[in-house]
């Protein structure tokens, strides 16, 4: 039927019907927040370009994780800053590691709570880069030892979940073995599983102190314009283990998102990353936008699209905001 028999305004009329036909609804379950755990006691140290944000020592990282759980946020994802670096990223998986340690004090006071850690070595290396050098260059096969070490370590720790984001070839396969060869079939993998070569990093960088010393990670992170090859990877990826695929970053792949929604039936994570992130906060703060309800469109479009799990820096506060009911 046509006009005037069909009006669309019929059923936006009121909050109350719109409501009722509401098609995407963001819920606090669907997030995940991240934090950036460092050495010391009481340090609280706010990354300049990531407002709101901050490195956090592991006594102000239990303070946070308790808002995060009472705001309805069932998990947290995890990034550690070790006090030393070396070529290999030892301090990734040793016992006393920032990250093991965080892990235990996690699950001691906040049991309910779901801990997730990043995978990777980027932060612990000297060089910045995500796998060890060999001749210059990111050798794949040498780094699928130390990942499965750091992934293990995790475990032993505590963890609930692992979430290996260094792209090498073949790592969801060896952190899948390593685990269940040493009795932690139970931890579950999600793998950033198309992971690109992406300029909306750079916020993070500073918040990790990951940056590469030189050269950059296009040859291991995908290619921006290419989508059959993130769904190569996620198959592969399902193949060896994963258990959650994830797309990152999230708003400029809506259509990734979109189609390994139609093409897997597995969970699917999205990583709002930071400078996603901080753009809002920037134009916010210059007046040219409404933040909130920029950060609420945005998180709506990345749940439209198909992800089960975002990973948002903007967790706590859209969690606030759907308290109070947003619309």
């Amino acid at each position: 039927m046509s006009f005037p028999v069909h009006r669309g305004r019929r059923l936006r009329r009121t909050e109350a019907v719109r409501a009722m036909v509401r098609e995407t609804e963001l819920n606090p379950r669907d997030f995940v927040s991240p934090f950036f755990v460092v050495h010391g006691r009481k340090v609280r140290r706010e990354i300049s370009l990531m407002p709101g944000n901050y490195q956090l020592s592991i006594d102000e990282l239990l303070k946070e994780a308790a808002e995060t759980y009472r705001l309805g946020i069932p998990a947290v994802i995890l990034f550690g800053i070790p006090d030393k670096k070396d070529s290999v990223g030892s301090a990734g998986h040793i016992e006393k590691g920032i990250l093991q340690q965080a892990i235990r004090q996690l699950k001691k006071q906040l049991p309910e709570l779901y801990v997730i850690t990043d995978v990777c070595l980027c932060e612990y290396t000297d060089h910045g880069h995500c796998g060890k050098i060999v001749d210059g260059e990111v050798d794949n096969d040498a780094t699928l030892q130390l990942l499965v070490k750091q992934a293990l370590s995790h475990a032993q720790a505590g963890v609930d979940m692992v979430a290996p984001s260094d792209m090498m070839d073949g790592r969801v396969g060896a952190i899948r073995t390593g685990l269940d060869e040493n009795g932690f079939g139970q931890v579950p993998i999600m793998s950033y599983a198309a992971k690109y070569a992406s300029a909306f990093y750079g916020p993070f960088r500073e918040a990790a102190e990951s940056a590469p010393a030189f050269g950059d990670r296009k040859s291991y992170q995908m290619d921006p314009p290419n989508i059959r090859e993130a769904m190569r990877e996620v198959a592969l990826d399902i193949e060896e283990g994963a258990d959650i695929v994830m797309v990152k970053p999230a708003l400029a792949y809506l259509d990734v998102i979109r189609s390994v929604r139609e093409s897997f039936d597995v969970p699917v994570a999205a990583y709002n990353v930071s400078g996603e992130f901080s753009m809002v906060k920037a134009a916010e703060k210059l007046g040219w936008i409404d933040g909130p309800r920029t950060m609420m469109e945005i998180l709506t479009s990345i749940k439209r699209a198909g992800a089960d799990i975002i990973i948002t820096y903007f967790a706590r506060d859209a969690a606030r905001l759907l308290k109070e009911e947003w619309v």
